[in-house]
């Protein structure tokens, strides 16, 4: 099809996107890239600055999404934050599944009951969300107690998140891999 300058480019996702990845491995600049096509595209961040390093990770993630994004912080209310935030025209990303999970850890919540919340919202959400997160069972197994129930409680998220999604794609330097790819309805 011919496009004039006058139409608008096609912007389209599934209902639920889940991209997966290492550390540094380029998947958020792929969500925020799966989102372009949209007019307005509101990022829905989970981190906290806590210290200088993630502020500075923060900031940095900030300019390179420059201005066409509008940013709304929301470290544990996940579930809530879609359901006010979503919208038909305007995809919500969210960066990333695995802070906001051990937020709800470090908040004392019962991760059961907020992965539950999570997947419902997601269900129910009125337009695209495009969610990133950390594959954290890749590495070694974690030294402390904490740390393997924070793996084991990550792994099942993702898993939960991606038996949901239409879409599921893996990044690894930088390089997406398509896991999962439902037909869309038109």
């Amino acid at each position: 099809m011919i496009r004039s300058a006058a139409m608008p480019p096609v912007f389209s996702l599934p209902d639920v996107t889940l991209v997966l990845g290492g550390a540094r491995s380029g998947k958020s600049a792929h969500a925020e890239r799966l989102c372009e096509g949209a007019a307005a595209r509101l990022y829905l961040a989970t981190a906290e600055a806590g210290d200088d390093e993630m502020a500075e990770r923060i900031r940095h993630h900030r300019a390179r999404r420059g201005p066409a994004w509008t940013t709304v912080e929301e470290p544990v209310e996940l579930a809530a934050a879609l359901g006010r935030h979503a919208a038909p025209d305007r995809p919500v990303l969210v960066d990333c599944l695995t802070l906001w999970l051990s937020n709800v850890m470090a908040a004392g919540r019962d991760v059961d009951a907020e992965r539950e919340r999570l997947v419902g919202a997601l269900a129910a959400t009125a337009g695209p969300v495009v969610l990133v997160s950390n594959e954290v069972g890749l590495g070694l197994v974690p030294e402390t107690p904490l740390g393997r129930a924070f793996r084991d409680e990550a792994g099942r998220l993702n898993q939960a998140v991606a038996a949901v999604a239409g879409r599921v794609v893996f990044v690894a330097a930088g390089i997406p891999l398509t896991l999962k790819q439902e037909e869309m309805a038109r």
